[in-house]
Formats: C-alpha cells, sequence, structure tokens
C-alpha cells in the first residue's frame, strides 16, 4: 500500500512519517507545503496522477487560532480549498481520502462529550474554516474518513505539552486556564490507530471523533506534564525545570483574541466500536512523549 501525506512539515504529518518509516508494510510520500500547494487543484491532480497513492492522508492545516478574524483568507484557502481539491482529484482517481479536523467544529456548551452527530457550531474563524473543509469533503468525496481530534500533542512541531516545559524552565509560576475542559490526544497515536485500521476500511466512510480517553482542563494537563517529567526520571528533569506552581486562572482572567470552547471533550465510542480498536489513555502517551524529547535533547 503506497500512502500520500500532505502536511508533511507540521505536527502530525511529521508523526505519520515517523510511525511509517518504523514499518514495511506501506510506502509513503510525504510533502511539506512547498512542495505540494494543496490550494491549487491542478497541482494536486497533478501530483496525484504522478504518484499513483492508494491513500492520501491530509493532515495539512492552517492551526492559527487568533490571527484577525477578519481580511485573512488564508484559513480558508487551506482549510477549505484544500481539502476541496484534494477530495475532487481522489474522487477522480477513485482514492480513499483520510482527513484530520477539529474540537473547535463545537462552540463548547454541552455539558457532556460531544458526539458525531451533535450540531457544529464553531466559536471563532479557524473553527469556521475547519466546518467548511468538512462540508467540502463529504459533498465531493464518499470515500473519505474525517477524523475530528483535540489537544494534539507530540514530541513534534509547537504544542502545548512544549509549551509548558518551555514555560517551566523559566518560571517558577505558571497560571494555567482551569475551565476549559478536553481530550488532550498524542500525534503519535493518532498516526498509529489510523494506519491500524487501514488494511480492512470498507464502507465504513464517514466522519468519527478520535481522541485520547480522560477529561482533563488545561491546568490539570499542565500539572500533569510536569508531575510525569519528574517521575519518569527526576534528574533530567529537575535541572531542566524550575516551575513550582501551577496557577489555575478562569477564561475571562485569559483573554484571546478567538473565543476558545469551554468543553471540547469528544466521545471516540463509535470510532472503536466500527473499527475494533481501543484508543489509549493519553497520559500514557504523554510519558512516551515526555521519553522522546528527553532522548532527542
Amino acid at each position: 500500500m503506497k500512502l500520500l501525506i500532505t502536511g508533511a512539515a507540521g505536527q502530525l504529518g511529521q508523526a505519520f512519517a515517523a510511525e511509517l518509516s518504523a514499518q514495511t508494510t506501506s510506502t509513503f510520500c510525504a510533502f511539506s507545503r512547498a512542495d505540494l500547494d494543496i490550494t491549487s487543484a491542478e497541482h494536486v491532480n497533478a501530483v496525484i496522477v504522478r504518484e499513483q497513492p492508494d491513500v492520501v492522508i491530509n493532515t495539512a492545516a492552517y492551526t492559527q487560532v487568533d490571527p484577525p478574524e477578519a481580511g485573512d483568507d488564508s484559513a480558508y484557502l487551506v482549510n477549505e480549498t484544500g481539502p476541496a481539491n484534494l477530495a475532487e482529484a481522489c474522487r477522480r482517481h477513485d482514492i480513499p481520502l483520510i482527513h484530520f479536523s477539529t474540537d473547535y467544529v463545537f462552540n463548547g456548551s454541552k455539558k457532556g462529550p460531544w458526539r458525531e452527530g451533535d450540531a457544529t457550531g464553531p466559536l471563532n474563524f479557524y473553527g469556521a474554516s475547519k466546518l467548511a473543509g468538512e462540508e467540502a469533503i463529504r459533498q465531493i468525496h464518499k470515500k473519505h474518513l474525517i477524523f475530528r481530534s483535540s489537544w494534539i500533542f507530540s514530541e513534534f512541531g509547537r504544542n502545548f505539552v512544549k509549551t509548558m516545559l518551555h514555560e517551566g524552565s523559566l518560571r517558577e509560576q505558571i497560571s494555567v486556564v482551569s475551565d476549559q475542559i478536553g481530550k488532550p490526544t498524542c500525534a503519535r497515536e493518532l498516526a498509529k490507530l489510523t494506519l491500524a485500521l487501514l488494511p480492512s476500511v470498507d464502507n465504513q466512510w464517514g466522519t468519527y471523533h478520535l481522541a485520547q480517553p480522560q477529561v482533563v482542563s488545561w491546568h490539570g494537563f499542565a500539572e500533569e506534564i510536569f508531575t510525569t517529567a519528574r517521575r519518569i526520571d527526576s534528574d533530567y528533569w529537575n535541572n531542566h525545570l524550575v516551575v513550582q506552581q501551577v496557577k489555575p486562572i478562569l477564561t475571562k482572567d485569559y483573554p484571546t483574541h478567538a473565543q476558545r470552547p469551554i468543553n471540547s471533550a469528544l466521545e471516540s465510542g463509535k470510532f472503536e466500536s466500527t473499527f475494533g480498536l481501543i484508543i489509549k489513555d493519553w497520559r500514557q502517551s504523554l510519558a512516551e512523549t515526555l521519553g522522546a524529547l528527553q532522548a532527542n535533547d
């Protein structure tokens, strides 16, 4: 099986490349934005014709949440036009498309976990652009899998875990929002699960939530990062971290340009029951990520 990966320079794209490089069952080609402009329909089709993949996995995304909400069409170009171009090329050549979306398609007002059939209602420009990309794929190409995930972290790219470790190396006290909840999800686990289902996928097309178990606040996640780091190797991390306290604050005390959902917790039961795969706890993935960061230091 040959896979074509877009967004190769991003966090999820790098995770796929790392997982695929460690196995022998699939070959792959990975393209960064510089190599494959998904906003160009002609370029997308030319690359797919040249590479002849069995599956296209789109990890490319415009992920900045806080730029100005108006006057910049970059989010929609990458998050809607790009997926539409990929869907059209994949439809033309009868190739399945796997696409990753976000918890930000919801407004965060629900009391329990979000399910695939719940009404969407993004609160910000980023969430709206990702929802538009989902809808474009559904309208164009039947053979698609859309995986909504949340709070993605890994040893790659920029993410909350690496930000906390950096801040924790500089300050004894860090303030983190405590009234927004969700499910942290490791990019490596997303890649592993996606690759595991590929050999058996057969007409299970559609939208699925794919987030690791256990709901936590950003504040709780930050505390777990520092606790886990010191547990797995106290000597190493105590030499790198000076933080002593993670102070809980409310969303209203940490203003941002774009509004965030208060509840981002995604229910992944449909994914597990459909594909027969168990999603492991994010705390296990966190320990693995911290170990990888330490090994790469």
